[in-house]
């Protein structure tokens, strides 16, 4: 590794064993990048140096910020950090709160001081961040004020935190900003510094830290970000928070490495982003299909005629979903894979490659197969485990799980696929997904996708329900466009229509009806409160 630009090591002394690393691959020229490198910098310099500082960086309700502007914010505050804050280099700092500018300028000013950025979910609680404070060893959080009960409550635990700093208008942070230089000499960070950590989400345990350097935040983008073609004019939005890697590269390294804007709602939720659709030409999206399933239904009461792309991710997108956003938009939808531990997407398809209901093939970059329990690639055809290794990959911070998820070199996700002779690959499901019923394996995402195509169904979730009789049997939850047709006549339809589009005894034996299906902040489905 090169020397590290830090003068506080904690980060690098916690990353595993070298022994137990991915094999970081580069060899494609776009991921070949220098010894020294900050990736704050490269982003928002490096934009202003290639002719586009008087672009739209960033738009939202309160404000627009051109990238010379977005750049001006960041440098003051990276002197807040350094000079009132007392920011070591190589400090973890929180930042909690929701997508918005003032989090963006957060971001960028972290790193370009040399802190690590730990973004968190805006609506998580004392005890989750309490849990995230103790592990990073965090000693200052940046957070927007109407947000600082947790974090407050957190420093109240005896958690670590010494110093919270609010941003907001008329908050401390503004305040000390407002007579700080509008230039700031980056950290030297080396490329393999520790610039991010990302936390696990959507999981209950020990949360599990996902160290990522300053080359591999810009190794997401001139991977799957540049996949996208971005074009001058073009503008991103989308729900899923800056805390999630989807949403971090998507709406703000994707954007800078390019030279195009982003949209920011306002409040979370699919009909502030179709406000945001419409009122800022936005055109191209990002969300989980659950979104895209939602729009269609809000489509008739917004302009949504600005869209040309769009991107899901977060879980499998159903060729169901796919057609029905394609008939009600004429917008053909990336699918795509990606996970916390490797930063971003990795399997993917744009433009006349997608084949509906694939992943699509690897990024790329990266490389991928499907392989069984010996750890050996199987027979294209057959299900296997996803293994994956390309620029980024999976560096757990001070945990034993890194040994599960790292094998001979390979990034084992815990998805279960299957490729094609002509190298795509098809999700099956989650590793620990799959129904094993009166010895058939059963993948709940395909039976997910059957109950999707009947027009009565707008979500579902399929999870093994256990049985006396037979050990365990497909159930299915599902939410009702009407819920007022839930009830066993339904229930029996659902049951047929199921046999009769895949296999008959993969239909879900117990049909489960509710108003809402539980999800993390991203729009993930929790699987496993559904589990009994």
């Amino acid at each position: 590794m090169e020397p590290s630009g830090y003068a506080d090591g904690f980060a690098r002394d916690s990353l595993p064993d070298e022994s137990d690393w991915p094999d970081f691959r580069f060899d494609r020229p776009s991921v070949q990048y220098p010894k020294r490198l900050n990736a704050a910098a490269e982003l928002l310099d490096g934009a202003i140096e290639k002719g586009w500082g008087d672009r739209a960086a960033v738009y939202s309700e309160a404000r627009t910020l051109t990238y010379a502007e977005l750049a001006v914010e960041a440098n003051r505050l990276a002197h807040v950090l350094v000079d009132d804050l007392d920011l070591v280099s190589g400090e973890r700092v929180l930042i909690h709160g929701p997508n918005s500018i003032d989090m963006m300028v957060a971001w960028y000013g972290v790193l370009k001081a040399g802190g690590i950025a730990v973004m968190t979910m805006p609506l998580l609680r004392e005890p989750e961040i309490t849990k995230i404070v103790r592990k990073a060893k965090i000693r200052l959080a940046l957070c927007a004020a109407p947000l600082k009960e947790a974090v407050e409550n957190s420093m109240a635990q005896n958690s670590g935190l010494k110093r919270i700093a609010l941003t907001g208008e008329g908050e401390d942070v503004v305040r000390l900003m407002a007579g700080k230089p509008d230039e700031f000499r980056a950290c030297d960070t080396a490329a393999d510094d520790v610039a991010l950590l990302a936390f696990t989400s959507g999981t209950t345990g020990e949360p599990k830290a996902c160290a990522h350097f300053h080359r591999s935040v810009l190794a997401m983008a001139d991977t799957f970000g540049a996949m996208l073609a971005p074009a001058p004019g073009d503008i991103y939005a989308g729900t899923p928070p800056f805390a999630f890697t989807f949403g971090l590269g998507a709406f703000v390294v994707f954007p800078a490495r390019a030279g195009i804007a982003v949209a920011l709602a306002s409040r979370p939720g699919f009909e502030a982003l179709c406000e945001t659709i419409q009122r800022f030409g936005v055109t191209h999206t990002f969300t989980a299909p659950t979104g895209y399933r939602a729009m269609i239904g809000l489509k008739d009461a917004y302009d949504l005629s600005s869209l040309k792309g769009g991107v899901s991710a977060g879980e499998h997108l159903p060729e169901a979903t796919w057609r029905a956003w394609k008939d009600a938009t004429g917008v053909s939808l990336v699918d795509g894979i990606g996970a916390t531990e490797m930063i971003h997407i990795f399997i993917s398809a744009t433009g006349r490659k997608i084949r509906p209901g694939a992943t699509g093939q690897a990024v790329p970059g990266y490389d991928a197969k499907v392989i069984g329990e010996d750890g050996r690639p199987v027979p294209d055809g057959e299900i296997g485990k996803l293994a994956v290794r390309g620029p980024t990959g999976c560096l757990y911070l001070a945990d034993d799980r890194q040994k599960i998820y790292v094998q001979d070199g390979w990034n084992i996700t815990g998805d279960l696929y299957r490729r094609d002779p002509d190298g795509y690959f098809w999700y099956v499901s989650r590793a620990d997904d799959l129904i094993v019923a009166s010895g058939y394996n059963i993948a709940g995402p395909e039976v997910e996708q059957a109950l999707l195509m009947h027009d009565a169904v707008a979500e579902c979730a399929v999870v093994g329900q256990a049985c006396e009789d037979r050990g365990t049997i497909v159930a299915a939850h599902i939410v009702l466009k009407q819920p007022l047709l839930a009830g066993d006549e339904m229930a029996k339809e659902l049951q047929d229509f199921v046999k009769l589009t895949i296999a008959p005894y993969k239909y879900p034996r117990a049909i489960h009806f509710t108003d809402a299906l539980p999800k993390t902040q991203t729009g993930k489905i929790q699987r496993f409160r559904l589990k009994s």
